[in-house]
C-alpha cells in the first residue's frame, strides 16, 4: 500500500538575548511553482539583513542554495548529514539565493564549523522565488548545523521555502559537558530552536517586506522531539510540524535509558548463541526491539546501543559512574557501574526530575504528522512514536495529530543502501508527509487516518528512495 495522502483511506537554561518576534499573517504561502521572483532581483537586501541576536553572521549570495551548489561552494558540510540519507535521494537543483551563516551568543565551543569554535551556529536560507512560508529545523543526533540538507532542506528549499537550522547549542559525542546541572544540554536544544525561529521570522520578514504567512517546524531523531516539544510549548510560534522519529523523554518512561541497558545487557549473548540465546532474543523482543529486526542488532551493537546509552545516561544522571564520564564502553554486565545494568526506576529521584525537565505531554497546539518506521533499533517504535500517539489521544489532541507506521522502514535511511532488499527509505515518504501537511493547512483537507503504510515489493532501489 503507497502512503497516498490525496484522499483518506481505511477506517541547564542559558541566557538568551530578547528575541524579537513577528505578528502572524493569515495567509496560504504560495505553491513554489506559483511563487513570483522577489522584486529586487537575485539577492536582493542583502546588506541590510541582520539577524536579531546573533553575535556574528556571515551573508553569502549563491547561484545554488541545495546541496547541488553548496556542496561545491562550501556552504554546506557533507560530514553533518553523512548516513542519513540514502544513495539514491534525488538532489533538486534551481534555488538561487542568500544563505546567512553566524552564531548567537553562547558559552560552549563544540561547534568548529567556519574555524569559530563556537556553539548555538545557524543557517538561514533564503531563496530569491519564495512561497510565503519558513520550515525551521533542529539537527539530529549531536550533529551540527547542516545536518538536515539533504533529508530535510533540499526539498523545502526547491518548494520555495525559506529554510533555517540550529545545531541546538551543543554539539559531538560530549554535549553533555554543556551546561551546570542534569538535563541542562537537552533543555539547550529546545531553547535554541525557539530563539531561532523567532529570529528567523524577522529575518524573511527584512527580506521579503512582508512576516511569513506560513511557519513549519520539523526534524528527525533528536530534531524530531524538537518538533514535539515546540508545538506543546509554542505552539503561537508556528503553524505546524512533521515529526520524523523524535526521540521521547517523559519522566515515567518509556525513554531509551530503559531499553537500550535492555539491549547491552542480552544481545552479547544472543550473539555468542548456544544455552540462553532464545531466551535473549525474546528478551530484546519484550525491551520493544521487533522480531523480524534481528539481521540489523549487529550493526547497532557496534555502532549505537552502548554509545548511544552512555552519553545520555551521562546527560541525565551523572552521578551513576560517580567520577568516570559517560561509563565504560562495552562494559560486561556486573561490572560496577555497567551501563548494561543500568535500571533507571531504581535511581534517584533528582534523575526522574531531570528528565521531567525535558519532558514531553501530548499536549499539541498545532496540526503534526509524526512518521516512524517499524524496523526502528535505535529508538523502537513500541517504546517511542506508538507511545507518544497515545498521549495525544489522552491529551485529548487527536484532532491536530496523524501518526503513519512505514513497514521497513528504520532509524537511519543510509542503512538501505548497506541492507539492499530489506529495509525501505522514510525520506520519500517524509516528503509525501510534508505535502500533506500543507494540504491540511491550505484547506482544511485532512490527512488519512493513522495507520500502518506498508512496504510495497518489487520496487528498484531508485524508485523506493524517492516515492512512498
Amino acid at each position: 500500500m503507497r502512503l497516498s495522502l490525496a484522499t483518506p483511506t481505511g477506517s541547564r537554561r542559558h541566557r538568551l538575548p530578547a528575541a524579537l518576534a513577528v505578528a502572524t499573517v493569515v495567509l496560504a504561502p504560495l505553491p513554489a511553482t506559483a511563487a513570483a521572483e522577489h522584486p529586487g532581483g537575485h539577492c536582493a537586501h542583502r546588506a541590510q539583513l541582520r539577524v536579531p541576536g546573533a553575535e556574528r553572521q556571515e551573508t553569502a549570495c549563491l547561484a545554488e542554495l541545495t546541496t547541488a551548489g553548496t556542496v561545491a561552494s562550501g556552504h554546506t558540510d557533507p560530514a553533518d548529514w553523512a548516513g542519513l540519507t540514502a544513495k539514491d535521494l534525488n538532489v533538486p537543483s534551481g534555488v538561487p539565493g542568500i544563505q546567512i551563516d553566524g552564531y548567537f551568543p553562547d558559552t560552549s565551543t563544540t561547534n568548529t564549523d567556519h574555524g569559530w569554535r563556537h556553539d548555538s551556529q545557524f543557517v538561514i536560507r533564503l531563496p530569491d522565488r519564495w512561497n510565503g512560508g519558513l520550515v525551521v529545523a533542529g539537527t539530529p543526533g549531536n550533529r551540527e548545523q547542516y545536518a538536515n540538507d539533504r533529508a530535510i532542506a533540499d526539498q523545502v528549499l526547491s518548494r520555495g521555502y525559506a529554510y533555517a537550522a540550529t545545531d541546538k547549542g551543543n554539539t559531538g559525542l560530549a554535549f553533555y559537558r554543556d551546561g551546570k546541572t542534569p538535563g541542562d544540554a537537552v533543555a539547550e536544544w529546545n531553547d535554541r530552536l525557539t530563539q531561532l525561529t523567532r529570529a528567523a521570522r524577522v529575518t524573511v520578514a527584512r527580506r521579503y517586506h512582508r512576516p511569513p504567512s506560513r511557519t513549519l517546524v520539523t526534524g528527525m531523531s533528536n530534531g524530531g522531539y524538537l518538533v514535539r516539544w515546540q508545538l506543546e510549548n509554542h505552539p503561537e510560534l508556528y503553524d505546524g510540524g512533521v515529526d520524523w522519529e523524535g526521540t521521547l523523554w517523559r519522566s515515567d518512561g518509556p525513554t531509551l535509558l530503559d531499553f537500550l541497558p535492555e539491549a547491552l545487557r542480552h544481545y552479547p549473548v544472543y550473539a555468542a548463541g548456544g544455552a540462553g540465546a532464545r531466551e535473549a532474543q525474546e528478551a530484546l523482543h519484550e525491551a520493544g526491539f521487533p522480531a523480524g529486526s534481528e539481521f540489523l542488532w549487529a550493526y547497532h551493537h557496534q555502532v549505537y546501543w552502548d554509545l548511544t546509552q552512555r552519553i545520555y545516561r551521562e546527560e541525565i544522571d551523572p552521578g551513576f559512574d560517580g567520577a568516570t564520564e559517560a561509563g565504560t564502553p562495552y562494559c560486561a554486565t556486573g561490572t560496577p557501574a555497567c551501563d548494561a545494568d543500568y535500571d533507571y526506576t531504581a535511581r534517584p529521584q533528582e534523575v526522574r526530575q531531570a528528565v521531567a525537565r525535558i519532558a514531553l505531554t501530548g499536549r499539541i497546539g498545532k496540526p503534526l504528522i509524526t512518521l516512524h518506521g517499524t524496523l526502528d533499533v535505535l529508538l523502537p517504535i513500541s517504546q517511542d512514536s506508538d507511545v507518544y500517539a497515545r498521549m495525544v489521544r489522552d491529551s485529548g489532541r487527536s484532532g491536530l495529530y496523524r501518526y503513519y507506521r512505514i513497514e521497513g522502514g528504520t532509524h537511519t535511511d543510509a542503512l538501505v543502501d548497506l541492507f539492499p532488499g530489506r529495509l525501505r527509505p522514510l525520506a520519500p515518504c517524509y516528503r509525501t508527509a510534508f505535502r500533506a501537511l500543507e494540504r491540511w493547512l491550505d484547506t482544511d483537507r485532512r490527512p488519512p487516518a493513522s495507520r500502518t503504510v506498508a512496504q510495497p515489493t518489487g520496487t528498484d532501489a531508485a524508485t523506493a528512495a524517492n516515492d512512498c
